[in-house]
Parts: C-alpha cells; sequence; structure tokens
C-alpha cells in the first residue's frame, strides 16, 4: 500500500492495549477499516498499540457468492496476518422460526440481529474489548430518510450511534464521518480488491431503493445533502441525551406504581403481566408540551412498551391536554391502545397497564 494512501478515522474512543476486533464482510468499506487500523497499529511512531483481530458473519443467504466472501475474507487476513473469529448465520432458518414464534423479522433485520449477537458473544468472551464497524457518512445519511419514511421520533432520527456502551464492551463505528467515495478511492489506490454483495442493486429492499433512487433525486435540490442528514443525526443525538437526563431526573419525581387506594398508599399488583404506572393529572398538566410526551413514552418504556405519535396524542387527550373528538377526556374515560397496553383516567391520575 503507498505511504500517501490513508483515510482519516476517529480514534478517540481506542486506547493502548485495547483488543479491537473489526467487522470485515469483504465489502469495501470494511476492507478499507481493516487495512486502516492495521497500518495505523504498524506505525512505529504512531502505533495504536491494539491487539487487532477481525470477525465474518456468513449469513448463508446467498450460496456460493456467500462463500465466495468469507474464503476473500479469510486470505484477506492470512495476508495481514490479523485473527478471524468466522460464523455461520442461518439466516433462512432464523426468519423461519421467528415467524412461527409470531414476532417474524425481514432478511435484513434476522441478518442484522445474527451480527449483533455474535459481537455480544465475542465481547462477553473476552476476545474484545470494542468492535469496530464500517459504516459510513452515506450510511448515516441513508439511515435518517429511513428513519423519515417511517415517521421516527428524535431518537430514532439519531440513525447510527458512533459508540454503543454494552455490559461488556463497544461497538465503534469510526467510520462514520467518511464519504464511500472516499473509501473506493483509497482502496484504488492502494490496488486492495474488494467484493460486491449483488443484492446491493436490488431496489426490493428498502434501502437500497433509497441509496439508488430517492436520494439521486434529492441531492438535486441540496449536494450537499449525505452531510446535512448526517449533521440532523447528531443533533438529534445530542437532544436526545439532554432529554435523558433531564427525564433521569423527573421521573422519579412524577411516576407512582399502581394504584391509589383507600386510606392511603397505593396498590401494586405481584402478578406476572400486571404491572402499572400512574402519574397526577396536576404534574403533567404542570409541565410544557414537549416535556409531557416525553414523560407519557417514558412510563410506557418502563411497562415495555413503545407508544406511536398517535397513542401519545391520545394519551394527551385524555388528560385534556389536547383536543380530540374522539376520546372522551373525562374522569373513568379508557383507552385500548396496541399490544395490550390499556389506560384510564381517575379523578386525579392517568393509569397505564397491561391487559392480557
Amino acid at each position: 500500500m503507498p505511504a500517501s494512501a490513508t483515510l482519516l478515522f476517529d480514534r478517540s474512543n481506542i486506547r493502548p492495549g485495547d483488543r479491537i476486533c473489526v467487522a470485515v464482510s469483504g465489502g469495501a468499506d470494511s476492507v478499507a477499516l481493516l487495512l486502516t487500523l492495521h497500518a495505523a497499529n504498524a506505525t512505529p511512531r504512531e502505533s495504536l498499540g491494539i491487539g487487532l483481530s477481525a470477525v465474518h458473519i456468513n449469513h448463508n443467504l446467498r450460496g456460493e457468492e456467500s462463500n465466495a466472501d468469507q474464503l476473500f475474507v479469510e486470505d484477506l487476513c492470512i495476508s495481514l496476518d490479523i485473527p478471524l473469529h468466522l460464523h455461520q448465520a442461518n439466516i433462512p432458518n432464523r426468519i423461519a422460526e421467528t415467524r412461527a414464534n409470531g414476532n417474524p423479522e425481514t432478511i435484513e433485520e434476522a441478518a442484522r440481529h445474527a451480527r449483533y449477537e455474535f459481537f455480544t458473544t465475542l465481547l462477553a468472551s473476552g476476545h474484545a474489548d470494542s468492535i469496530l464497524t464500517a459504516h459510513t457518512l452515506d450510511d448515516q445519511a441513508e439511515t435518517v430518510v429511513m428513519k423519515l419514511l417511517r415517521g421516527a421520533w428524535t431518537e430514532g432520527l439519531s440513525a447510527i450511534h458512533p459508540v454503543i456502551i454494552l455490559p461488556k464492551g463497544k461497538i465503534l463505528r469510526p467510520f462514520l464521518n467518511t464519504r464511500r467515495a472516499e473509501i473506493e478511492a483509497f482502496l484504488k489506490t492502494a490496488n486492495q480488491p474488494w467484493r460486491e454483495d449483488s443484492t446491493n442493486t436490488d431496489t426490493t429492499f428498502t434501502r437500497n431503493k433509497i441509496r439508488h433512487e430517492l436520494l439521486p433525486q434529492l441531492r438535486a435540490y441540496n449536494p450537499n445533502l449525505d452531510q446535512t442528514l448526517a449533521n440532523l443525526a447528531e443533533l438529534a443525538r445530542e437532544e436526545e441525551f439532554r432529554w435523558q437526563t433531564e427525564l433521569n431526573r423527573l421521573l422519579p419525581q412524577l411516576l407512582l406504581p399502581g394504584k391509589p387506594v383507600r386510606g392511603g398508599g397505593r396498590a401494586v399488583s405481584t402478578t406476572p403481566g400486571q404491572s402499572a404506572i400512574s402519574i397526577e393529572l396536576d404534574r403533567l398538566r404542570a409541565l410544557d408540551p414537549a416535556l409531557r410526551r416525553r414523560v407519557l413514552r417514558a412510563a410506557a418504556r418502563q411497562l415495555g412498551a413503545r407508544l406511536s405519535f398517535d397513542e401519545t396524542s391520545r394519551l394527551l387527550a385524555i388528560c385534556g391536554f389536547l383536543p380530540d373528538p374522539t376520546v372522551a377526556a373525562r374522569t373513568g374515560a379508557a383507552l385500548h391502545l396496541s399490544n395490550g397496553l390499556r389506560a384510564d383516567r381517575s379523578p386525579r391520575e392517568l393509569r397505564l397497564f397491561f391487559q392480557k
């Protein structure tokens, strides 16, 4: 590789002595990340001082093409003298199992879950302190658009996070400010081949449709669109951090277990699946609209539920904070929400609970 061929990456979460494992699919982004880490670790004066390894997951989705990807990664790691962790994931079987369990996963979801489950295993077993994935600025822009189209809240718009803290380690994305075009130019300069996934051009997948059809049209309105969307993700991530700090402070004062009983105190069910959370209406009324929404959604999350925008609005309506002709804002009113979540209003409180 020519000495002048370099790519910048985020080193801020990498420390000397760390055991770093790079997820390598064989595609341009992950190959470039592995080469970049290897070169940086081998530089005498500025060596990262890390233990470097790689991991490849064969999803067994593309027959011989998947096996050829694996062989390519094996040969690359041998040439660089980098230890490689291999994992075979049977995605078709996983999809069939999730469908039978009533929680069906798409191909993309199943493949992603399989990858991150194995990453977690590597971290938990002590083989690595951090797993590095090669998500780029282009990936970030595509993800923000996907989230927008699905009606995501602010936390969804934060899209791909540069760091994910897990119980036994971290997932790092050091290329998140690097463009895919820069990566391919780097590899061409280095005369380093990579593998092309044939499914990347299949526009039946939402991400590919966004990448090949929607984003090129939107760039006609803003040539710097990808950076603009990445900036939006960063702003959303910072906003969420600020909100979570505030919610962590307020929720213990606002959320009450169970429901009140005569003579004082509260009744809290010990029956599995019968947990409930209540919020005093006067305390909700004292909050600004943005905080009210977040408190309601946080209350539902504590019960293991996720509220949609419409469901949150209906809860605000039953409390009398939003007009909604379909919702009765009075004592005794009740709402049936998704996945068995229920809400009822007493003279003083809104209660959320599950009804199986």
